[in-house]
């Protein structure tokens, strides 16, 4: 009997040893988990921290990208306003020149019909005519309109292509086209030195030829119209500017 009390004794000590290994087994697979979670969490969390920092950098991008685009539609108005206003004011003054030179030509038909005061006849009232138109056309070309000018030497060289100052008049047409369109001007300037070479402008004609050549990158051709200068107005000052653009010309 007693026997049979020890051993379920032993029995019940040994379960409940067993009982409480199972809870310590249990407990430590808890923390574990636990801690599984946490760190699990914590990347979660790093992970949506920086979904979020990536987010908001975006966000950022959008609204400077806004803003620059918001400057440059600004700034764009700004400048088709300033165009548009050149274009006005370019049109206004073409107009004005296109007046003043429909008005210019009237009055000097009207004079030529009239004849100036006490002409014996008509070829006077055709020079002071042509005259004027020439002064005109130049007043035009030294205030800076050269368009204007234009229109009035062209029709000095086409109503009066033999008078003394028709060299005066394609060399001055020259000028007008310089900054516009120089092949025009290079025309214009070999008029001057083909029609009239005894006139005081084709020296400088001739110079001015060198350097739209020499612009236009053609050296050859330059020095050719260099070279003309001086052996055909060795006196002139465009002669000395000639001797100074070949580098084998005695000074």
């Amino acid at each position: 009997m007693r026997s049979l009390a020890l051993l379920a004794l032993a029995t019940v000590t040994l379960g409940g040893c067993a009982l409480k290994g199972d809870v310590r087994r249990v407990e430590e697979q808890l923390v574990e988990y636990r801690a599984e979670t946490a760190r699990a969490d914590s990347a979660r969390a790093a992970q949506l921290e920086q979904v979020l920092g990536l987010q908001q950098q975006l966000a950022d991008s959008v609204i400077a990208l806004q803003r620059r685009l918001m400057a440059f539609e600004g700034d764009t108005r700004a400048d088709l306003t300033e165009v548009q206003r050149q274009l006005v004011q370019v049109q206004e003054l073409t107009g004005q020149s296109q007046q003043r030179l429909t008005e210019m030509r009237g009055q000097l038909d009207q004079r030529l019909r009239e004849g100036p005061p006490g002409a014996a006849d008509s070829t006077g009232g055709a020079d002071i005519g042509a005259q004027e138109l020439f002064d005109l056309s130049l007043q035009q070309l030294r205030r800076g309109s050269p368009g204007t000018a234009r229109a009035g030497f062209q029709k000095f060289i086409h109503d009066y292509p033999s008078h003394p100052l028709a060299g005066d008049a394609w060399f001055f047409l020259g000028e007008s086209w310089e900054e516009a369109d120089a092949d025009s001007a290079a025309v214009a300037y070999d008029q001057v030195v083909q029609r009239f070479p005894d006139s005081r402008r084709a020296p400088t004609a001739l110079y001015r030829l060198g350097l739209i050549a020499e612009r236009k990158g053609d050296r050859r051709a330059a020095e050719v119209y260099y070279s003309r200068v001086i052996a055909g107005y060795p006196r002139s000052e465009e002669a000395q500017l000639a001797r100074a653009k070949l580098p084998n010309q005695d000074r």
